[in-house]
């Protein structure tokens, strides 16, 4: 298995295919949350924070200054299993342009990869909410 910092979105559905087991999926989301690189305590605030979800969940996001400006995702949450979540939608939208986040078919990935059977309400509530900060900052930056 790649890291989480090294996969591809195609890469984590491949693994998740072979794996089959929702029981051993969640491992490997797990796992990503543990990869999750931590957010420093000052981001963490009432701001950044992703209302709707069960758990802690904050995210913040800053737009590069590149010719081809991209959006670099941070995140963070108390939950093992919301940060392997977040691992996920890191992996599709961070170091995109504000339009291509806006055009991935993120409920696509989320049907690929079973999220939409496997998780209970209140975490697709939650996964929703979080999807729903990524489109709102992107949709700003592609404004701006």
């Amino acid at each position: 298995m790649s890291t989480a910092s090294t996969m591809t979105i195609d890469e984590l559905i491949e693994e998740f295919d072979d794996l089959g087991d929702w029981a051993d999926q969640c491992e490997v989301l797990i796992d990503m949350g543990r990869e999750l690189p931590p957010m420093d305590e000052s981001l963490k605030t009432e701001r950044t924070k992703v209302h709707g979800c069960q758990s802690n969940v904050w995210m913040v996001a800053a737009l590069s200054d590149d010719a081809r400006p991209v959006l670099e995702l941070i995140a963070d949450s108390d939950a093992m299993i919301v940060k392997g979540l977040l691992s996920v939608i890191l992996l599709a939208y961070s170091g995109r342009t504000p339009q291509e986040i806006l055009d991935v078919d993120i409920e696509g990935i989320f049907r690929r990869l079973g999220l939409d059977r496997h998780l209970s309400t209140a975490r697709r509530n939650g996964l929703a909410g979080m999807v729903k900060r990524v489109r709102q900052i992107a949709a700003e930056a592609a404004a701006a």
